[in-house]
């Protein structure tokens, strides 16, 4: 199968270059630059996405798009950061549609990126496809991508929108993050520790776009593993995993002076179960938290 990733330099799309090569899929990278550092055999294309459609060649042949290109969110927030966040995903992948579009033939699937910020901070309430989206700034951001991805159905294409978590890969992300303060015994929960936080193995989510790609489904599907734990369960993992104490909690208000608004999103709380993606007969092999984590910092 001939596939397009846009977003192919971060985390996720460098793991998925690396399943997607290594089962046979013919690969092209879409990315604002042209001298992006791909696998011996990938194509790159020159495309910035919010300068409007991609450039025939990058798409012309593709089976497959996956799209994951965006402003990364994990930044402070301010009026400007929050504009790039939105139109970024809005108006880039309005502009991809827009590139399938006129093609004589457009790809069968469009395979987009989103986020569980998509459902906002709902306390204990278990989050399905099917929920509602909440009406926080995020939430919004997400729902308004998704529905530009969405468009696509409209000349044929079969859309699968990817509501992520918190991605675990010990090279990047979030828990390249945290793994710092853990290692020296000073990580903690943040705030009560009481908010749910839905995760998933790097290696999942990759299969996951892969199975997405190659397997007859549609609409979105919840980018997480299926069991869920609070952030005071996940810290105490996590201090087990590297052998540390985790006594130093953050307050909220710690938080908010360190990220701003931003701090909204480490603090939400989000029980969310990936019911399509199971329902469809995706299978996870890191389920549970601890095994997950153990494999990561093996690695």
């Amino acid at each position: 199968m001939n596939i397009t990733i846009t977003g192919a330099s971060g985390l996720i799309g460098r793991r998925l270059m690396k399943n997607l090569g290594a089962s046979g899929h013919a690969l092209t990278v879409a990315s604002r630059h042209a001298g992006t550092n791909v696998p011996p055999g990938v194509g790159v294309v020159a495309w910035n996405p919010m300068q409007g459609p991609p450039p025939e060649d990058g798409v012309r042949n593709a089976n497959a798009v996956i799209h994951l290109a965006g402003e990364p969110v994990a930044q402070r927030w301010n009026v400007d950061v929050k504009r790039r966040i939105r139109e970024s995903r809005v108006v880039g992948t309005r502009n991809l549609v827009q590139g399938l579009a006129k093609l004589r033939n457009p790809p069968q699937t469009l395979v987009c990126a989103s986020a569980v910020g998509y459902y906002g901070s709902r306390g204990d309430e278990v989050l399905r496809e099917d929920s509602a989206p909440d009406n926080t700034y995020l939430a919004e951001v997400c729902a308004a991508w998704e529905k530009e991805a969405a468009s696509a159905e409209a000349f044929g294409i079969r859309v699968v929108r990817v509501r992520i978590g918190l991605v675990l890969d010990a090279r990047g992300g979030a828990l390249r993050r945290m793994l710092p303060p853990f290692r020296m015994g000073a990580g903690g929960r943040l705030g009560d520790g009481k908010q749910w936080m839905s995760w998933i193995h790097l290696a999942d989510l990759a299969a996951m776009f892969q199975f997405a790609v190659e397997n007859e489904v549609s609409g979105a599907l919840n980018g997480v593993a299926p069991i869920p734990v609070t952030n005071a369960d996940f810290t105490q993992t996590l201090a087990r995993a590297v052998h540390r104490p985790a006594i130093f909690p953050v307050p909220a208000f710690g938080l908010k002076l360190l990220f701003g608004e931003m701090s909204d999103i480490l603090l939400a709380s989000q029980r969310v179960l990936p019911a399509a993606p199971e329902a469809a007969g995706f299978e996870f092999r890191f389920p549970e938290l601890g095994g997950a984590l153990k494999d990561v910092l093996a690695r």
